[in-house]
């Protein structure tokens, strides 16, 4: 038996690119590279596959502002999706709401609002006020509803976070990080398909005063759909957004800007950027048949060769090019193959990076000759050098 080694070229990888599947393997090529950004803290990620497209200070502990406020609708959200609340349900309105300063619903002391229209003037408002009737409202008090947050933050992976109150209003132990908050993104919209939906609304009018959302991407034709803007003199201007167009969502957190024009325009740069120089590159799905391989001694002639697990890669569009996938087994196998035995490697390679391999599985069991027929394979072999 000898080693064989098949090469797929770019043909081959073109047939392929059209899958996306849920069930991949992600795996990242290269990594997020630092922005000359005006911003003190920026992270761009894909949401499909949480490769990071660009990074800066991603890490370094920052001050949420009111982008704090996505944890306490995250909360709410968990309370409407398992059904021990209601959108109709209502929340009564304390005296510390009320007094609440910076943005507010404008709500009144002693009033009860419907928990739909606090979602609104949470994030569309991005009222302090709601936030804490929500916080009194699920949690009894705001400093129980932000160790919740908190407990929350953790289960999530957000392993930088700390919440002290349910609005963002400053507080020296009240912090995250970007890499923190895009967890909390990448959750609530995964986890909340029917109400992330919210965050995609321009205005929302309460005792007969309207606001407009803050966001200033959602009026902009950039396939932007939420999520939460924030500020405070010393976080200075941030975003927290996703934006979709052809298919793909990405995700970025922005912070540390000197003004509200600033967000804006790097928010979008960003964006654009990477939409513009990035892609996803779906190659094989999870048991996609690869290839077949030669069988010694067995019942069939061949076995059919398939991935182990999917792979979709995201990477700038200027490497595709570049990709090269081979794929590598020992034939002919020697029979008795049972379906699903590792068989061979799926290598993927990029230059100066180091090559992915995923295992080749048997996609069906092959049994072995009698001794008869193995024989007579045994002695064509000798004779005429053909191999069963």
């Amino acid at each position: 038996m000898v080693a064989t080694r098949s090469t797929f070229d770019s043909h081959w990888n073109c047939l392929l690119i059209g899958f996306v599947f849920l069930c991949c393997l992600t795996l990242t090529i290269g990594r997020a590279t630092a922005l000359e950004t005006t911003a003190k803290q920026a992270l761009l990620m894909d949401y499909d596959t949480g490769v990071e497209l660009f990074a800066k200070n991603a890490d370094t502990e920052m001050r949420p502002a009111s982008m704090t406020k996505m944890m306490t609708v995250y909360l709410l959200f968990e309370r409407l999706k398992d059904g021990s609340l209601s959108l109709d349900d209502e929340f009564s309105v304390s005296t510390k709401a009320w007094r609440k300063g910076g943005s507010r619903m404008f709500l009144e002391a002693g009033s009860r609002v419907r928990v739909e229209d606090l979602i609104r003037g949470i994030v569309v408002q991005s009222g302090n006020d709601a936030s804490i009737v929500v916080a009194e409202g699920l949690a009894g008090d705001e400093e129980a509803f932000a160790r919740e947050m908190t407990s929350k933050a953790r289960s999530l992976g957000m392993s930088q976070t700390t919440f002290k109150n349910a609005s963002g209003w400053p507080d020296p132990e009240h912090k995250t990080t970007a890499r923190d908050l895009s967890i909390l993104i990448e959750a609530t919209i995964r986890d909340f398909p029917d109400l992330y939906r919210y965050y995609s609304e321009t205005s929302f009018k309460y005792n007969s005063i309207k606001q407009n959302n803050r966001n200033p991407l959602l009026y902009r034709n950039g396939g932007t759909d939420g999520l939460k803007t924030g500020h405070t003199e010393e976080s200075g201007y941030g975003l927290s957004a996703s934006a979709i167009r052809n298919g793909r969502r990405l995700i970025l957190v922005i912070n540390g800007l000197p003004s509200q024009k600033s967000r804006r325009s790097e928010s979008e740069r960003l964006l654009d950027r990477g939409f513009r120089e990035f892609n996803n590159y779906a190659l094989f799905e999870r048991g996609a048949f690869l290839t077949n391989a030669g069988v010694w001694l067995g019942r069939e002639n061949i076995v059919p060769l398939v991935a182990k697990e999917g792979l979709q890669l995201t990477l700038k569009r200027k490497l595709r090019k570049a990709l090269k996938v081979t794929v590598r087994h020992m034939s002919p196998i020697p029979a008795p193959i049972e379906k699903g035995a590792p068989i061979g490697m799926i290598v993927v390679t990029l230059p100066d990076r180091n090559p992915i391999e995923i295992p080749l599985l048997a996609g069906k069991s092959v049994g072995r000759l009698g001794l008869s027929g193995r024989f007579t394979s045994v002695v064509g072999y000798l004779l005429w050098g053909e191999v069963r």
